[in-house]
């Protein structure tokens, strides 16, 4: 048995696994459309997102390093063990019963901001290493709900910068690239700015 939930982590995670596995080592100080993140920071952070929302799907506490370092020997394939068991950890419908008890948001939330930054960080880092990247559609679909959701709150604490247009030469797709925008992002990057990048934590 499955969820929506993790059919739509399912759909979204291999296209990222796919981005993460192609980063070279000599791309880790490369600058990335999240503000002061360096690929190095973005892998590390879309790492521990991957490891900690496993615990989050079964209302387990969760703690964030604030340097994570994951990325020692063979940690490519890690980040791809790690994504299937966080696919396999919103298998079941009891982790979208109720509220987190650590995130005081609603688990369905939970399990949709685990699907954003995999979404979204994943385009982060194709751009930032020159890599194509085409997001899972019904991912894009699930996600323009919970950014509209969340982004007024959002916004207020920095997660996300404020909306911005979508440049009419905008490389993404159509649905991408509203998606980045509503985060604060330019699609066009990196002939826009770096912004602010929208956090789970």
């Amino acid at each position: 048995m499955t969820t929506q939930t993790s059919d739509l982590l399912a759909a979204a995670a291999p296209r990222t696994v796919d981005v993460v596995r192609g980063i070279a080592d000599d791309q880790f100080d490369l600058p990335t459309p999240c503000r002061d993140y360096l690929v190095r920071d973005l892998l590390n952070h879309l790492f521990e997102v991957v490891v900690n929302f496993q615990d989050l799907a079964v209302k387990r506490p969760v703690e964030w390093a604030e340097k994570p370092d994951h990325l020692t020997d063979g940690w490519r394939d890690r980040f791809k063990t790690e994504t299937d068991k966080l696919i396999a950890a919103w298998a079941d419908p009891s982790t979208l019963e109720g509220v987190s008890p650590g995130m005081g948001m609603p688990q369905s939330v939970i399990g949709g901001m685990a699907l954003l930054d995999l979404t979204v960080h994943g385009w982060d880092l194709a751009v930032a290493t020159g890599q194509a990247y085409q997001p899972a559609p019904e991912a894009v679909a699930e996600l323009h709900g919970l950014v509209e959701q969340l982004g007024p709150t959002a916004r207020k604490m920095g997660v996300f910068a404020e909306p911005v247009s979508t440049p009419a030469t905008a490389t993404s797709t159509p649905d991408l690239a509203h998606l980045l925008t509503q985060t604060g992002r330019v699609p066009t990057w990196p002939a826009g700015t770096a912004l602010d990048e929208p956090r789970t934590t």
